[in-house]
């Protein structure tokens, strides 16, 4: 293993089991000293993932959980793994349910299972661990969202997703933002960190690539996302919370290096100094969509 700035640290984290961003970030934070702790409903792949972890030798623990359904074990999540592996320091909730439909199309059963998974399941497990983060002082919790939560620009408004049929999964997304920013509000001074991560453009997750969704303009690896999230997982919680944080303009923002999974060696062509570039091209590509100025947001953030 490389650095270990989590060491003697516990995380859980959420929708770990099919090797895109979840497994990424457990296998990032278990390779700086973490135990990490890994949930999702597919049992097949969270031992995956607790093989990956133990190949480097760290500690993980799985615990399926579908987190759906209020009955599905989420709501005793957080005491099994502080029994199993001691106080949660670190909460990722990655798990998620998207789904593009148009809002006169969509179900009420997509809707609640999205806003279940989306936003429901994040707010319970946030719950569970701050209590025992304020009696510390100590705490970092980060929540996946998406450039869908974002309002489209119009009109004319842009004819792709998520502008059309973007309803449920932004109105989920957006939803999690704004819990990010009270729970930040809600904990500053108290030694806990709250905030949420976007990716710049898709994540080449193995099932994405697998699908042909990836194209050489509008992606980004998980080194970036698992890189971004370990800033936002150890962090000065004084100085780094309450963001609604784009990958890749966050790390050039702190001009932090990239590394690899395993935090061992830098990735080529996603350093601070080839992420203005990379932007730029997403930005064009969006622009030419309909987006324009996609990733101006008026929030902090100097890149």
């Amino acid at each position: 293993m490389s650095g270990h700035v989590c060491k003697g640290q516990v995380a859980l984290v959420t929708g770990a089991s099919k090797g895109g961003t979840g497994t990424a970030i457990a296998l990032r934070l278990a390779a700086e000293g973490a135990k990490v702790a890994v949930t999702a409903r597919t049992l097949e792949g969270l031992e995956e993932t607790q093989r990956r972890i133990e190949t480097i030798g760290g500690q993980a623990y799985v615990i399926p959980c579908d987190l759906s359904n209020p009955g599905g074990g989420r709501a005793g999540l957080v005491e099994r793994v502080e029994s199993e592996l001691g106080p949660i320091d670190i909460l990722v909730n990655n798990a998620a349910v998207n789904g593009y439909e148009p809002f006169d199309a969509t179900t009420p059963d997509a809707l609640e299972r999205c806003l279940q998974v989306n936003l429901w399941a994040p707010w319970e497990l946030m719950r569970g661990v701050v209590t025992s983060m304020r009696a510390r002082g100590r705490g970092w919790i980060l929540n996946l969202t998406s450039f869908a939560a974002e309002l489209p620009p119009g009109p004319p408004f842009p004819t792709n997703k998520p502008a059309k049929a973007g309803f449920q999964y932004g109105a989920s997304k957006a939803a999690l933002n704004r819990l990010t920013i009270a729970a930040a509000s809600e904990c500053e001074g108290q030694g806990i960190a709250v905030n949420a991560l976007t990716p710049q453009a898709a994540i080449a997750t193995p099932s994405l690539v697998a699908a042909g969704w990836i194209n050489e303009t509008m992606f980004e690896p998980l080194d970036t996302m698992a890189e971004a999230a370990l800033a936002l997982c150890s962090g000065d919680p004084a100085a780094l919370t309450g963001r609604i944080a784009y990958s890749l303009q966050l790390l050039l923002e702190l001009g932090r290096p990239v590394h690899d999974l395993l935090g061992m060696h830098l990735v080529e062509g996603w350093q601070p100094n080839d992420l203005p570039a990379v932007i730029a091209r997403q930005e064009e590509n969006l622009a030419s969509q309909g987006w324009p100025d996609a990733y101006s947001f008026g929030r902090i953030q100097k890149s």
